[in-house]
C-alpha cells in the first residue's frame, strides 16, 4: 500500500495488512481467551498465560511474551515461564494520564524480532481490553501506515471487548503524524551516491541519520519497562535459555 508522506517525491510504501475473516457471535466468555490480530500475533488477558495454560500457548506456538502491568502488580502479574518463552514485560498503568506512547517502538521492536525468528507473540495485560490493546494498534498502524481509526477496527473484529482509555486514544491518534514524520525523515536522510564506472546515480538510505533523527522521540523509551520493581532498571528480556534476566 502506498501512502502520501507529504511529499510527491517520497511515496510511503507499506505491505498489505493481511485479510482475515471477523470473528462472528462474539461471546462474552470469549474475552477470557486470545485472539490471532494479524497471523502470528495474539492478543488475550493474562490468564491465557497462566501456570494452567502452559499447553495451550505451546500449542497455539507461542515464542514470544509481552507482559504488561501495572507497578503495583509485579507480584502477581509476571512472567510464569522465563525459561521456555521469551518475555518483555512493561509496567504501565492504565490510566488516562500514562504516557504509553514511549513504549510503542520497544513493543514494535520486540515483535518483529520475534516474526524474524518465524515465532509468533502474545501481548496481554490483566484484562486484554486497553494497554495492550493499545500496543497492538499502534503497531498496525506504523507496520501498515493505518490511521488510528483503521487499525482499532481491525483489532475490534478480532477481540470486540478492546477498549483502550480515552488517553490511549488521544495518543495513538497523535502517534499518526509522528511515525510518518519518523519514517519521512528517515527517506529525506538518504545519500546520493554516483557510481563513475556506469554513471548511475543510486538513493541509499542512511541509518545512522535515521537513528540521530530520531532520537529524540524515542531517547527515554529504554528506561520504562523491566522485569522487577520500580522504573530505574534498565530495558531486559527473559530469555527462554537462562534463568533469571538478560538482554536479547
Amino acid at each position: 500500500m502506498e501512502v502520501d508522506g507529504g511529499d510527491d517525491s517520497h511515496k510511503l510504501d507499506f505491505p498489505n495488512l493481511p485479510e482475515s475473516e471477523e470473528v462472528k457471535d462474539w461471546e462474552y466468555r470469549m474475552r477470557r481467551n486470545m485472539q490471532e490480530i494479524i497471523p502470528n500475533l495474539f492478543l488475550g488477558p493474562y490468564s491465557v498465560a497462566s501456570r494452567s495454560q502452559l499447553e495451550v500457548l505451546q500449542g497455539t506456538g507461542i515464542t514470544h511474551i509481552i507482559c504488561i502491568r501495572h507497578p503495583m502488580e509485579v507480584n502477581r502479574i509476571k512472567p510464569n515461564f522465563p525459561q521456555l518463552f521469551r518475555y518483555l514485560v512493561l509496567d504501565i498503568s492504565d490510566d488516562y494520564n500514562e504516557p504509553i506512547m514511549k513504549f510503542f517502538p520497544m513493543a514494535k521492536e520486540f515483535i518483529q524480532s520475534c516474526f524474524s525468528m518465524n515465532g509468533r507473540v502474545l501481548i496481554h495485560g490483566n484484562g486484554g481490553i486497553s494497554r495492550s490493546a493499545a500496543l497492538v494498534i499502534a503497531y498496525l498502524m506504523e507496520s501498515y501506515g493505518l490511521t488510528y481509526l483503521k487499525a482499532y477496527q481491525h483489532v475490534q473484529q478480532k477481540r470486540f471487548c478492546i477498549n483502550p482509555n480515552e488517553g490511549f486514544v488521544r495518543q495513538l491518534i497523535e502517534y499518526e503524524p509522528i511515525y510518518m514524520a519518523k519514517l519521512q525523515m528517515a527517506g529525506t536522510s538518504s545519500v546520493l551516491s554516483c557510481n563513475d564506472q556506469h554513471g548511475e546515480v543510486s538513493l541509499k538510505r542512511s541509518f545512522d541519520d535515521r537513528e540521530e533523527d530520531s532520537s529524540d522521540i524515542d531517547n527515554d523509551e529504554d528506561n520504562r519497562y523491566n522485569m522487577h520493581q520500580g522504573d530505574e532498571q534498565p530495558p531486559m528480556f527473559s530469555s527462554p535459555t537462562k534463568r533469571g534476566n538478560q538482554n536479547l
